[in-house]
């Protein structure tokens, strides 16, 4: 049986940024949600990580509805890790990647809030590492996943309106600015120690 992730503080530990109310709505009800539907679709055949790379092990008629539900799970599993009540800075390999491919902490940060608002629609922006340590910034649409396409993803902002409208309503500029006052980057930091 697949699971979300145990939410790593209490509701309230991102406010003012995002307020409590929205925080357990997202985690209750969207993120759940997710998971609920992905045990119905599917018998535990593989590890969650598993079903974007091997999703042509699952019938033809159920792939579509299966890799939107794994993706609403592992998206909104990594989201909640990005986030903290404290915010943390890179470090480690990841922050000297950083720094060699952007130039420095700030030059990251703005060229992820560009790509943040750029994105159309629905979905997510994520910093992730191919295989050889090269990082990039990109945007998801809907549920997809980095993992679809040979990436892994080390920080990620959710970025459709549930996840911010109680409180920004339509001004998803100002929530993509204000994050950054709770972003959590041990864990991005993490990862990719474990994997250079």
């Amino acid at each position: 049986m697949y699971n979300v992730i145990n939410l790593p503080y209490p509701y309230y530990a991102l406010e003012p940024i995002i307020d409590e109310k929205t925080v357990n709505i997202h985690y209750n009800k969207h993120h759940k949600k997710y998971m609920e539907n992905l045990n119905k679709l599917t018998n535990y055949k593989m590890p969650i990580e598993e079903i974007p790379k091997r999703i042509e092990e699952f019938p033809l008629k159920d792939r579509g509805k299966i890799l939107y539900n794994a993706g609403g799970i592992l998206n909104h599993n990594l989201y909640w890790q990005s986030l903290n009540q404290n915010p943390t800075l890179p470090k480690g390999k990841l922050l000297n990647k950083i720094n060699d491919t952007y130039g420095n902490f700030n030059n990251f940060k703005n060229s992820f809030i560009e790509k943040s608002k750029n994105l159309v629609g629905s979905g997510y922006t994520f910093l992730v590492t191919d295989n050889d340590g090269n990082i990039s910034v990109i945007n998801m649409a809907n549920q997809e996943t980095p993992l679809s396409y040979d990436l892994i993803p080390l920080f990620t902002i959710d970025l459709w309106e549930h996840a911010y409208y109680l409180k920004y309503q339509n001004n998803k500029d100002a929530y993509i600015e204000n994050i950054w006052n709770k972003t959590n980057f041990d864990h991005a930091s993490q990862i990719y120690e474990s994997l250079f």
